[in-house]
């Protein structure tokens, strides 16, 4: 049988050729072809800013209308996968940098557990919480249970039927589109089996060092906005007794993770060859 490839989903602002230029020239790399999905652009619905929001989590800012615009982006995107035939779907943003391997990675799903709703294919180099079992996905990849929070929605794989899941949560806004999928401290969706790519195929070129103005972070806005209100000033320098509380506390929680078969570790990221 000939494996089929992926459908895969780019979502890409009108105004931003610039990143359409860049996310052709990746996928164009890796030798896979992708769909645009036009994005919905704040700058040309301020209503958004004061579109109705249920917030039912304490501490939670408003969503701006630019964070409501990139929920309801990936929204248009959940509702094209529902509608359509294939079983799993990638969803992009524009600004990603692909690994070496990520073509033999998109150039089917016959890697996928029967089992999977989401799949994670980004890092954003923070630590998160695996599973400690790996299962093989293809050429240099695994996959293994995502068991914690790990943020941005600029690469991931779907099925259909949660993407149907996910069109019917957001119906109602009340939080950031990475929160809906990647965050599990907000169960609207009802329970998923998530998985993280490892090592991940994608990552926002902005950590990588690129330092172009058409590739900023389509999530920035909202980082800083959260930044903004937790930060306290400069942190207190810890006492003996504090760091000694701490470390005792970094055993405990090794030792449960350990007992739990999971692990806290930075998803990492092979950049492509500079010569491809």
């Amino acid at each position: 049988m000939i494996p089929v490839e992926m459908k895969c989903l780019v979502i890409n602002l009108d105004r931003s050729r610039d990143r359409l230029a860049h996310i052709t020239a990746e996928f164009t790399r890796i030798g896979i072809a992708f769909e645009r999905v036009k994005a919905i652009d704040a700058q040309d619905r301020p209503e958004l800013d004061h579109m109705p929001q249920n917030v039912p989590y304490t501490q939670r800012l408003r969503l701006t209308g630019g964070e409501i615009a990139c929920l309801l982006s990936h929204r248009a995107c959940w509702t094209i996968i529902a509608s359509g035939d294939a079983s799993y779907a990638a969803i992009f943003e524009d600004d990603v940098v692909f690994s070496a391997r990520a073509g033999a990675l998109l150039g089917n799903a016959d890697w996928i557990p029967a089992d999977a709703d989401i799949i994670k294919l980004e890092t954003f180099f923070q630590k998160t919480m695996v599973g400690r079992k790996l299962i093989p996905a293809g050429p240099g990849f695994s996959i293994s249970s995502l068991l914690a929070d790990h943020m941005g929605t600029a690469g991931y794989i779907v099925s259909k039927r949660t993407a149907s899941d996910l069109v019917e949560a957001s119906r109602e806004i009340s939080v950031a589109v990475d929160d809906l999928v990647f965050n599990p401290a907000f169960p609207i969706l009802p329970r998923k089996t998530i998985y993280q790519l490892i090592p991940a195929l994608c990552v926002q070129g902005q950590l990588l060092g690129y330092k172009t103005p058409e590739l900023p972070s389509l999530l920035k806005e909202k980082r800083d906005m959260q930044w903004a209100v937790t930060a306290t000033g400069e942190k207190r320098r810890k006492t003996a007794v504090e760091r000694a509380k701490a470390e005792v506390g970094r055993l405990i929680r090794h030792i449960v993770d350990f007992r739990r078969r999971r692990q806290r570790r930075v998803i990492p990221f092979r950049p492509p060859d500079p010569k491809d």
